[in-house]
């Protein structure tokens, strides 16, 4: 059983409000299923928003931020646990190692490099762990739509492509995780 769910996102808020909505969904939803959450350690865009909602209903929070980002991202302060790492690849380690599943939300490039990165090791075996899309307002129909290209065109084992559960849901996709 899942202790300790990482969440991907992005440090803007983006143009929609909707996404905002759906962290502090998914943020209640961890709550409610006595999940803490693991993340990137910032207090600004979805990040901030997330590990607020998490910390509002009761939750624990692990904040995970290198050295550099802790001024630029203006790291949260009043988290459960802050861990300040030297770099980006000790921060992707550490939130790997102290997660039980991953989930990536609405944000740019550092969120998809995270998303596949896990969807790598997955692959490769390194880790067993769920890994989920939350497909906020169809936010990720184009990145679905072309991992299963991808899979078509033989690139991607269909094995390999199911490893990525999409849901639109915040509740549905806790569900498949657990």
């Amino acid at each position: 059983m899942a202790k300790a769910i990482c969440v991907y996102c992005g440090a803007n808020a983006g143009v929609s409000p909707r996404y905002a909505e759906a962290a502090r969904e998914l943020g209640r939803a961890l709550v409610a299923r006595n999940l803490s959450l693991v993340y990137g350690g910032g207090k600004v865009g979805l990040m901030g928003v997330i590990a607020d909602e998490v910390l509002r209903a009761g939750g624990e929070v692990t904040g995970v931020i290198p050295t550099a980002l802790v001024e630029r991202e203006v790291g949260h302060n009043g988290l459960t646990r802050q861990f300040i790492v030297k770099d980006m690849h000790e921060r992707k380690a550490m939130m790997a190692q102290l997660a039980d599943g991953f989930i990536a939300m609405p944000g740019g490039m550092g969120t998809l490099e995270e998303l596949f990165e896990m969807l790598t090791w997955s692959q490769l075996g390194i880790h067993a762990k769920p890994i989920g899309l939350l497909n906020v307002d169809g936010f990720y129909d184009s990145l679905a739509g072309f991992i299963q290209h991808a899979s078509e065109q033989g690139f991607v084992r269909p094995q390999h492509a199911a490893l990525m559960m999409v849901e639109s849901d915040a509740e549905a996709l806790l569900q498949r995780i657990a």
